[in-house]
């Protein structure tokens, strides 16, 4: 079994985000800030050893890989930033791509959304808009995109580069800028591509010429997992605030059946949910996680991929998307232990399974 952990690149500054949020702006301002909203509301979190890290930094990169690698992380997903010939946040990736370090597999996942002041994708308050253009623009993506995918270590499907898009739904055209780009990937020596599309938070519709599909949790189930005692609410200041059960959540994303008519599906995982240091009391937060539970519910989900959907790879959200709670890079709270549950879930299903990578 591969798990495949997110990596947001937003923990170094640029010149966007502080014309738009303030000098100095990076992820990490999110969550210095945040607050407890109610009593048992685990905020603010604080990164081990104060490890507020600038991922521009090649130490941080091979530290990053390294405890990862130690843990049982199969490689990480980087999320890439395209809006139409302009790139964002690509400077991690660039540099590994360069230094040819650190050595640890990689893949990436077009997020794309519009950048919006309320951090959620809509088309209100846009900071920065995204557009898809024609041929001419979805050519100059995939060239953009060609170093990644010929790189030795980017993570590939039968000799394939994966490719991950967030909102396929999204784009007017997508089967034939799909098609672009498995004729561009033959055209430059790839075996073609894996492309792969997001089921996330987001009405879904059928598409066609995905190799795959992901299942991005936990918006997966909080938008289309049939619960109905998944969350309550909370009075903070004026407003409600939602609070989601992390036990219901993780057993509502175990419990359903798929039903894809023969369909490739990569499950998702994740570890926590708060995303309160973005968006304050109309965020929604989580109650009852720990890194017990989360072993015991991964471990669940392991044995579910292997009998359900016949697939080597889950998709957890996320390595340090710290500002949404969803993170295993160790704090001060519980250290090492979510990367610890995440080797034993992986240790007891080789032991029982040898034959499993």
């Amino acid at each position: 079994m591969k798990c495949i952990a997110f990596v947001l690149p937003q923990f170094h500054q640029i010149a966007e985000n502080d014309s738009w949020w303030g000098e100095g702006f990076t992820e990490w301002t999110n969550v210095r800030k945040a607050a407890a909203l109610y009593p048992g509301h685990d905020q603010p979190k604080k990164p081990l050893n104060n490890n507020y890290y600038d991922l521009t930094d090649p130490n941080v990169k091979q530290w990053q890989a390294e405890t990862a690698k130690a843990h049982g992380i199969y490689g990480f997903c980087y999320y890439h930033y395209w809006f139409n010939g302009r790139r964002l946040l690509e400077q991690p990736v660039q540099q590994i791509l360069a230094s040819k370090e650190p050595d640890f597999p990689f893949c990436l996942s077009w997020a794309n959304e519009p950048w919006t002041r309320s951090w959620d994708g809509t088309e209100e308050d846009v900071l920065m808009p995204q557009e898809y253009g024609e041929e001419r623009d979805w050519r100059m993506h995939f060239y953009a995109l060609l170093e990644a995918f010929k790189d030795e270590r980017y993570i590939c499907v039968d000799g394939k580069p994966v490719f991950i898009i967030y909102r396929s739904s999204s784009i007017p055209r997508c089967d034939e800028m799909l098609q672009c780009w498995r004729d561009l990937a033959q055209q430059n020596g790839l075996k073609g591509l894996h492309l792969v599309r997001t089921l996330g938070g987001f009405p879904l519709k059928t598409e066609h010429g995905f190799d795959a599909s992901l299942e991005f949790e936990p918006h997966y189930t909080f938008a289309h997992g049939g619960v109905k005692h998944l969350w309550s609410s909370k009075q903070v200041e004026d407003q409600k605030h939602i609070v989601i059960d992390y036990d219901e959540l993780w057993e509502s994303m175990l419990e359903r059946t798929p039903h894809r008519d023969g369909e490739i599906i990569y499950p998702g995982a994740f570890v926590n949910w708060d995303n309160t240091p973005r968006k304050g009391a109309a965020g929604q937060s989580t109650l009852g996680a720990n890194p017990h539970k989360f072993g015991q519910y991964l471990s669940r989900q392991i044995e579910r991929t292997k009998k359900m959907f016949k697939s080597d790879f889950i998709y957890i959200n996320a390595w340090n998307e710290w500002a949404e709670g969803a993170y295993l890079e160790p704090d001060d709270h519980y250290r090492y232990q979510y990367l610890q549950a995440i080797k034993k879930a992986l240790q007891y299903h080789h032991k029982e399974d040898p034959s499993t990578p």
